[in-house]
C-alpha cells in the first residue's frame, strides 16, 4: 500500500467518544423522538402524512395499499426500516391509540387486545379528514421545505397543522437522557383553552383549567383525583391515576357481577384478563367465581362473577391493587421549541401553538398577497387591451414575429412584459361581452381582496382573530364530547366513587333516529341540541351505566347499555335505532324503558292491537341476547303496541278505535314467562282494534282522547270504574263519520302538551289546558283543523317533566 500521501492525526478517544455520543444523541432528540411544539409530530409521522398527500390519499379519495405508501415513504423521505414506518401509520389508525385518528384504515389494523396488524401487503389506507386540518394550506408556502435524506426531493420540515396535534393526540417518546410522555386532551376544550389564551394572554394555569379541565384518553376511563393535573399544567410534570370504568349489577341468588367498560390507556385487554384470572387462580384475589370477556364491535364489556357474601368493595379494591385496572400515567411535557428539548407548562403549549398558528396566518396572507396582485396585473392589461381591441389587433397583425408584437404592445400601452404575453396568449372568446365581463368582476373582486389581505399584514390584531375563528371552525366540525371522566379522591369507599358517573339525556325520533347528550351539556344548551329535522318522540335521563331496554312491534327486546350510544355533538345527526339492534325487516321500536337493576318486584306490563295483554318480571329481562329476545309470542297479523313499567298493581286502560275502553286491575294479569302468548284485556267487537294502552299513575288525572279527523275531550279518569280483565268495557267516546277513528289515548293534567301528526307530516301543537273537559260518553270538541284530504294518524304526549327536560 502507498500511506506517502497519508496524513495520520491523533485524537484521545474519550474526545472522539464523547463528540460521537453528542451527535448521535442529538439526532435521537431532534430527528426521531421528540416532537415538535408546533405540529405536535415526530419527523416518521410527518413524513407519513406528507407521503400520502403526495399519493394522492385524501379523505374521500380511494384507499391504497399499505405497502404501497409505506415504499412511498421509505423512498422518498425517511431512508429507515419499513416496520418503522408501518408501526407508525398502524399506530395512527388505532381509535384507541389516538384519541382523534388521523389515518383511516381499511383492514385488520390490531386491536385494544393486543392482536398485532396486518402484514402491509394485506391493508389499506387513507388520510382522515381531520388529518386535512394538519396538512392545510401547505401548498401556500406556509412552511420551509427541506432537502430530503438524498437531496433530491423536498419535504416539509414542519407541517402547518391548524390541528392543535400535541395536546389533543399526545405523544411518548424516549430519547438519550430525556423522555417525554404527553397525555391526549379533548379537541373541544383545548380550541376553547387557546381561544380563552386568545382573547386573554395572561391567563393562569388555574384560568386555563375553566376550559381544558384534564387527559381525554381514547379509552375513556376515570382518572382518580384531579390534584396532579394541576401539577403538570403548571409545571410540566405529574403522575396520574387512571381507573377502569366498572359498574355493579345484581344477580339471582343475592350474587353480584363486576361490569368493565372502560380499561385504562395502553393496558392491553387480554393480558389484563389473563393476569386477573392468574390472582384468582392464585387465591391471591378469592371471591371471583368467573370471568368472561363480552366485548363486541358495541363496546368493551368484562364480566367478573362474586361469589354469595362475598365485599364487592373488598374485590374492586384488590382488582386495582394488584392489576393494571389501575395504573399510572407519568405526564412529562417535552417538545422541542426551536430545536431544543424543554419541559413546558400547559400555557407555554397553548402560547407556542398560537405563536405558530399566527406565523402561518402571516405566511399565507403574503403568499395570497402577492398571487392576487400578479393575477390583478394580468387582468389589468388584459382590460386594457380590450378597451383598445382594435389597434391591439392591427398592432399584431403587422408584427412580424412575436417578440416584435409584444415589444409594440410594451411601447404602446406601457404594459409589462407578462401582461403583453397574457394579451398575445388571450383566446378571441375572451372578445365576446360576457367574457369582458367576466374579467372585469374578477378584477375588481381581486382589487378587494387585495385591500383585505394589506389590512390583515397591517394587523396583528385581525390576524389573531383569524386564527381564533379558523380554531372554532375546527371546533364546530370535529369537536366531540369527553370520553374520561375526572372524579375527585373522596375519602368514601370505591364503590360510591366510582358510582360518581355521568348522567346523560336520551332523545328518539320519529324518524328512528337517537341521540345521546351528557346531562351537562344538555342543561347548557338542550333546545338546540335536541333541535332536529325530526319530531322528538321521548326524553329519558339515565346513567352511563345504566341499560335501556327497547321494545319492538313485533314482541322483541333489545338490552342496549347507555354508554353504547354514541354521543350526538353539534355537527352530528345521531344514529339509527336500526343499526345499533340490527332490527329485522319492517320492525319498529315502540318505547324504550331505562333501567339500573333487575328487580322482582317490578314488571314490564305489553299489549296488542287484537287485545292481549301479559305481565312479564324486569328481573327476568336481567340476562341479554345478542340479536334480541322474544317477550311476547305474537299471532298472524298482532302486532305489539305498548311496553311500560308497572309496580305489580296499578290499574290498566285500554282505549279501542271505535270508542270503547276497559279498566282493570293488573293483578288480574299473572307474571309470565318470556316464551308465553298474551291473554285477553278486553273483548273486541268486530272490526275494532285497540290503539292505546296505559297505566294510570296520578291521582285527579284526565283521560285525553284523541280521533283521526281532530276532535278530542278530556274525561275525568274517576269516570272509568274498575272491571275484571277481558270484559267489553266501557263507552269512552260518541263515534260518527264526523269524528273519524280514536287515534290514542292519553293520562294528561292539564301541565302537558300533545302533538299531533297528520298523514302528511304536518305537526299541530296543543296544551292540555286549553281542551274542553267532558263526560265520558260524548263526542268531543275540535282541538285541531286538518287540510284536505289529510288525517291525523300519530300523537306524541309530553309530560310537564318532558317539558321541564326540553326547557
Amino acid at each position: 500500500m502507498n500511506k506517502e500521501n497519508e496524513k495520520i492525526v491523533p485524537v484521545f478517544i474519550e474526545e472522539e467518544m464523547r463528540n460521537s455520543y453528542i451527535d448521535y444523541s442529538m439526532s435521537v432528540i431532534v430527528a426521531r423522538a421528540l416532537p415538535d411544539v408546533r405540529d405536535g409530530l415526530k419527523p416518521v409521522h410527518r413524513r407519513v402524512l406528507f407521503g400520502m398527500l403526495d399519493l394522492g390519499l385524501r379523505p374521500g379519495s380511494a384507499y391504497k395499499k399499505s405497502a404501497r405508501i409505506v415504499g412511498e415513504v421509505l423512498g422518498k423521505y425517511h431512508p429507515h426500516g419499513d416496520s418503522a414506518v408501518y408501526d407508525t401509520m398502524v399506530r395512527l389508525v388505532q381509535d384507541f391509540s389516538m384519541r382523534y385518528p388521523l389515518v383511516d384504515g381499511q383492514g385488520n389494523f390490531g386491536s385494544i387486545d393486543g392482536d398485532a396488524a396486518a402484514a402491509m401487503r394485506y391493508t389499506e389506507a387513507r388520510l382522515a379528514a381531520i388529518a386535512d386540518q394538519v396538512l392545510r394550506d401547505i401548498e401556500k408556502d406556509t412552511v420551509d421545505f427541506i432537502p430530503n435524506f438524498d437531496d433530491s426531493l423536498k419535504e416539509p420540515s414542519i407541517l402547518p397543522s391548524l390541528l392543535p396535534t400535541l395536546l389533543v393526540n399526545g405523544a411518548s417518546g424516549i430519547a438519550v437522557g430525556m423522555a417525554t410522555n404527553m397525555p391526549p386532551h379533548n379537541l373541544t376544550e383545548v380550541i376553547d383553552a387557546l381561544v380563552a389564551v386568545i382573547d386573554n394572554p395572561k391567563l393562569t394555569a388555574t384560568g386555563i383549567k375553566k376550559y381544558l379541565i384534564g387527559p381525554d384518553f381514547p379509552t375513556g376511563a376515570l382518572i382518580y383525583g384531579d390534584q396532579e393535573i394541576d401539577s403538570y399544567f403548571k409545571t410540566g410534570r405529574g403522575k396520574l391515576t387512571v381507573r377502569a370504568r366498572v359498574h355493579i349489577e345484581d344477580m339471582h341468588g343475592q350474587r353480584q357481577r363486576i361490569i368493565v367498560t372502560e380499561i385504562p390507556y395502553q393496558v392491553n385487554k387480554s393480558s389484563l384478563i389473563e393476569k386477573i384470572a392468574s390472582l384468582v387462580r392464585e387465591k391471591k384475589l378469592d371471591g371471583i367465581s368467573e370471568i368472561r370477556d363480552e366485548s363486541d364491535r358495541e363496546g368493551m364489556r368484562i364480566v367478573f362473577e362474586l361469589k354469595k357474601d362475598v365485599s364487592t368493595e373488598k374485590i374492586l379494591k384488590g382488582l386495582y391493587q394488584h392489576t393494571q385496572m389501575q395504573t399510572t400515567f407519568g405526564v412529562i411535557l417535552l417538545a422541542l421549541v426551536n430545536g431544543e428539548p424543554k419541559i413546558l407548562s400547559i400555557k407555554e403549549i397553548l402560547d407556542e401553538f398560537l405563536k405558530f398558528r399566527h406565523e402561518i396566518i402571516l405566511r399565507r396572507t403574503k403568499f395570497e398577497l402577492d398571487k392576487a396582485e400578479k393575477r390583478a396585473h394580468i387582468l389589468l392589461g388584459l382590460i386594457i387591451a380590450l378597451d383598445n381591441i382594435d389597434e391591439v389587433i392591427a398592432i399584431i397583425k403587422k408584427s412580424r414575429n412575436v417578440d416584435t408584437a409584444r415589444s409594440a404592445l410594451m411601447k404602446n400601452f406601457k404594459l409589462s412584459e407578462i401582461q403583453a404575453q397574457a394579451i398575445l396568449d388571450m383566446r378571441l372568446q375572451r372578445l365576446t361581452g360576457l367574457e369582458r365581463k367576466k374579467i372585469q368582476d374578477e378584477y375588481r373582486e381581486l382589487v378587494k381582496l387585495i385591500k383585505e389581505l394589506k389590512a390583515l399584514l397591517q394587523s396583528k390584531t385581525k390576524r389573531m382573530q383569524l386564527v381564533k375563528k379558523e380554531l372554532l371552525e375546527l371546533k364546530e366540525q370535529f369537536g366531540d364530547s369527553r370520553k374520561t371522566q375526572i372524579i375527585s379522591k373522596t375519602g368514601k369507599n370505591v364503590v360510591k366513587e366510582l358510582m360518581q358517573e355521568e348522567e346523560s339525556i336520551i332523545i328518539s325520533y320519529n324518524t328512528g333516529i337517537i341521540k345521546r347528550f351528557l346531562l351537562h351539556e344538555f342543561k347548557e344548551n338542550g333546545e338546540k341540541l335536541a333541535s332536529s329535522n325530526s319530531i322528538a318522540e321521548s326524553a329519558l335521563r339515565t346513567a352511563n351505566s345504566h341499560f335501556l331496554l327497547f321494545f319492538s312491534n313485533k314482541g322483541n327486546c333489545y338490552h342496549l347499555r347507555t354508554s353504547f350510544i354514541p354521543l350526538a355533538s353539534k355537527n352530528e345527526n345521531g344514529t339509527q335505532v336500526e343499526k345499533l339492534l340490527h332490527l329485522h325487516n319492517n320492525e319498529k321500536i315502540i318505547n324504550i324503558l331505562p333501567t339500573s337493576r333487575f328487580e322482582e318486584d317490578k314488571f314490564i306490563f305489553f299489549s296488542t292491537r287484537e287485545g292481549l295483554v301479559k305481565k312479564v318480571s324486569l328481573a327476568s329481562l336481567a340476562k341479554p341476547k345478542e340479536g334480541g329476545q322474544t317477550v311476547l309470542s305474537l299471532k298472524d297479523n298482532d302486532e305489539m303496541i305498548s311496553a311500560f313499567q308497572t309496580n305489580g298493581s296499578n290499574d290498566i286502560i285500554m282505549a279501542t278505535s271505535n270508542g270503547m275502553a276497559i279498566r282493570f286491575n293488573e293483578q288480574d294479569v299473572r307474571d309470565m314467562g318470556l316464551s308465553a302468548g298474551g291473554i285477553k284485556g278486553i273483548t273486541l267487537s268486530k272490526d275494532d282494534t285497540v290503539v292505546s294502552v296505559l297505566p294510570v299513575l296520578i291521582d285527579k288525572s284526565c283521560l285525553l282522547t284523541i280521533t283521526s279527523n281532530g276532535f278530542g275531550k278530556k274525561s275525568e279518569i274517576t269516570e272509568y270504574s274498575t272491571i275484571k280483565r277481558s270484559g267489553k268495557g266501557l263507552v269512552n267516546y260518541k263515534m260518527s263519520d264526523k269524528v273519524g277513528k280514536i287515534i290514542s289515548a292519553h293520562e294528561v293534567t292539564d301541565k302537558d302538551q300533545i302533538v299531533l301528526i297528520t298523514k302528511k307530516q304536518k305537526l299541530k301543537k296543543q296544551k292540555i289546558k286549553d281542551i274542553k273537559l267532558m263526560g265520558r260518553a260524548t263526542q268531543g270538541t275540535i282541538i285541531a283543523t286538518l287540510a284536505k284530504q289529510d288525517s291525523f294518524e300519530k300523537t306524541i304526549h309530553f309530560s310537564y317533566e318532558q317539558i321541564k327536560k326540553f326547557k
